[in-house]
């Protein structure tokens, strides 16, 4: 694909871009160029959510573009699976031998024995859900539940709310109260920290709630630490003070919700007491939480990722959405809750997507969290494994049954990346992956309400090909239709934009290359005027929806289902340097973390003659994985918190930390379970 004309700023030399990693700020950035070469990456002061500030990861995000281990060309695998001995290919024989094999696949097995793997490596629309679900619905291969991140936390919301939308973050510099639920805000979605920074500077308190003492902890005004998959006992706890205290707004109530008489029946059986057993947190603090909350306005929930990862994270989710019902700050500038809001910038998915071209019957869906079962036991077997935009073999749940299914010799596993990931040790070919730099594309935010045009500033390095590009040529060379597949990613971005939704209000291809970006208009600061879309019109406080579905129709605390036979409930959580395994291979950013830890509480450690800087085995029935210890009071007792998934190619001693974690699906949205683990820990 030639290169497009880049917007140039004042400076010649300083081009645009976007920063297309899964992360809620997607940041506008400024990249310095001299001879068509990256030699620097800065924020775009412009932006207006953004700013010029970028964290440190992407700040040197052209170390990951020229890394001496970039994939170049195509390659086959030579040796056992399992090994990383590659022998190199040109893209004319590897197509030809995708192609041979995916059709002896249809002939044998049927289409449905071929999967698609990916994620959100790459945030952009082509290259996260353009030209490539177009394939795989062309093809009638099996269809991938994409719902390792937020399918349980998206379905409790809309229970709730109807949509996946929530306030303005422009708007939450004027909040004078605000909770961060389960969101390490520090080290991922930093713009809005700088939001409620602004907000602390008009008088504002900042609580902090989550399961381990981290960054965001530091720089709150308050951190209340929970245990983990209570957090929906704390937000019932938190309705029982608010109701039996008289600090709802009734009118707001008696207007816009269904379901309150239900709803005060419910809170009934959660005084501070009974949610201080359950919860870790002490009732005084459950109180002083739902008083302070009930008495301030504006006051905003910041609802994160990691309370959703348990077996009961929807409920959670949907518990917390609650409350801003109830005290009716959904009404108020700078007031209600922030879950995500992909639902404003949503696009014309049919157009781009076209799933009207899949089979009839439709072809089987498959859960990414159970991929493997899926490699192991679906029936029809998967027999091609094609993966983009993800690295299975270190992010998917319960790893040594994935790896037992990667490995397997009747399974076809193509990988196309940027490097040789863990998941290459499985792969027959292996094809080169262009960056976001290379690629025309078009970007969301699933947090701020702007949609951002990338145009290319780099040509494609040595043989390297965008996702949109890859599946466009397989299409082809698969004989499918030259109209479908014969179109260029300018075609497909003007079919994404052309959509009716009042939000993207006409907006244009043309605008977008003119100033960049635009934002999603929204008629008032009310979230929803007139009609909320659930299915009664208003916020379902009682959901018949979820009666209907086999679940409590009004919040209810359900404990975790993981056994107890094992002291410890684990969480895997983000580091500040990697973005799931993304940059795990970077020696900066490496360098920064130093090595996998595990946090125990001070008196778990003195307890089993532990000391800070142990190294100790995590293990369960699943699995094990070695860390340091760190020692002291960033958890609770019986809770140990790791942070980043690590490779284990490039670093010695390291194991996947998913080899622990389950492929149970969450309470609803067929979510991912990661934080629901127990082990038990012993020194090495």
């Amino acid at each position: 694909m030639a290169m497009t004309t880049t917007a140039v700023e004042k400076n010649k030399n300083i081009v645009r871009s976007v920063c297309p990693f899964d992360c809620p700020d997607t940041c506008s950035l400024h990249v310095t160029m001299e001879d068509g070469v990256i030699k620097g990456i800065d924020g775009n002061p412009d932006h207006p959510v953004t700013k010029g500030a970028i964290c440190n990861k992407v700040r040197h995000l052209h170390e990951r573009v020229y890394h001496q281990d970039r994939l170049m060309h195509p390659m086959r695998r030579i040796g056992a699976k399992g090994t990383l001995e590659f022998e190199p290919i040109t893209w004319e024989e590897a197509y030809e031998e995708i192609v041979r094999r995916m059709k002896d696949v249809i002939a044998q097995d049927g289409a449905e024995a071929i999967l698609p793997y990916s994620f959100y490596g790459n945030m952009g629309i082509l290259s996260a859900e353009g030209m490539d679900r177009r394939f795989f619905h062309r093809l009638g291969a099996s269809q991938l539940e994409r719902t390792i991140c937020n399918g349980a936390g998206s379905a409790g919301y809309r229970y709730t709310m109807g949509v996946g939308a929530g306030c303005d973050p422009e708007d939450t510099v004027h909040t004078k109260y605000a909770l961060v639920w389960g969101c390490n805000i520090v080290s991922t979605n930093m713009h809005q920290v700088v939001y409620l920074t602004e907000a602390r500077k008009r008088g504002a308190k900042i609580v902090h709630i989550d399961v381990h003492r981290n960054r965001t902890s530091a720089w709150a005004d308050e951190f209340v630490a929970i245990l983990p998959g209570t957090d929906t006992a704390l937000a019932l706890g938190m309705m029982h003070v608010l109701i039996r205290d008289g600090l709802v707004d009734q009118a707001f109530i008696d207007t816009n919700t269904v379901g309150y008489d239900e709803l005060v029946a419910q809170v009934e059986k959660y005084p501070p007491e009974a949610v201080a057993a359950i919860t870790g947190v002490p009732a005084e603090t459950v109180e002083r939480l739902a008083r302070e909350y009930g008495t301030a306005s504006p006051a905003f929930i910041r609802i994160g990722n990691g309370l959703q990862h348990h077996d009961n994270g929807g409920m959670a989710v949907r518990s917390i959405a609650i409350l801003p019902a109830l005290t009716g700050q959904w009404n108020v500038r700078g007031g209600g809750a922030l879950k995500g809001n992909g639902y404003y910038s949503s696009h014309n998915v049919r157009k781009v997507e076209r799933p009207d071209l899949m089979p009839r019957p439709l072809p089987r869906w498959i859960n990414m969290n159970r991929l493997g079962d899926a490699l192991l036991s679906a029936e029809p077997a998967v027999k091609f494994l094609f993966v983009y935009n993800s690295n299975p073999a270190v992010v998917a749940p319960d790893q040594n049954r994935v790896r037992e299914g990667l490995i397997r010799d009747d399974l076809f596993t193509v990988v196309h990346d940027l490097f040789l990931t863990d998941t290459c040790r499985y792969a027959d070919i292996v094809l080169p992956a262009t960056s976001h730099f290379e690629n025309l594309d078009l970007y969301a935010s699933y947090w701020h309400l702007y949609l951002q045009l990338h145009e290319p500033i780099l040509e494609p390095l040595g043989e390297c090909k965008s996702n949109f590009t890859l599946f466009k040529e397989l299409g082809l060379r698969m004989g499918f239709e030259e109209d479908v597949f014969d179109i260029s990613e300018e075609q497909m971005i003007r079919e994404a934009l052309d959509y009716d939704s009042p939000h993207m209000n006409g907006l244009t291809y043309e605008t977008l290359k003119r100033d960049g970006w635009a934002k999603m208009k929204l008629e008032t600061p009310a979230l929803f005027p007139g009609r909320i879309p659930t299915p009664s019109g208003k916020i379902e406080l009682y959901s018949e929806s979820m009666r209907r579905a086999g679940l409590p129709p009004v919040p209810e605390y359900v404990p975790l289902r993981e056994p107890d036979d094992l002291p410890f409930l684990l969480v895997t959580g983000p580091n500040h340097s990697f973005i799931n395994s993304t940059f795990g291979n970077q020696d900066r950013l490496k360098r920064l973390e130093k090595q996998p830890t595990a946090d125990m509480n001070k008196a778990d450690a003195e307890a089993r003659g532990l000391v800070n800087g142990d190294r100790v085995r995590l293990w369960n029935e699943r699995g094990a994985a070695w860390v340091t210890l760190k020692v002291g009071a960033n958890v609770l007792p019986g809770v140990l918190v790791t942070q980043g998934l690590w490779w284990e190619h490039g670093n010695d001693g390291v194991q996947a930390v998913n080899a622990l974690t389950s492929q149970r699906l969450s309470d609803m949205g067929g979510g991912a379970t990661f934080f629901s683990t127990r082990v038990d820990v012993a020194k090495v």
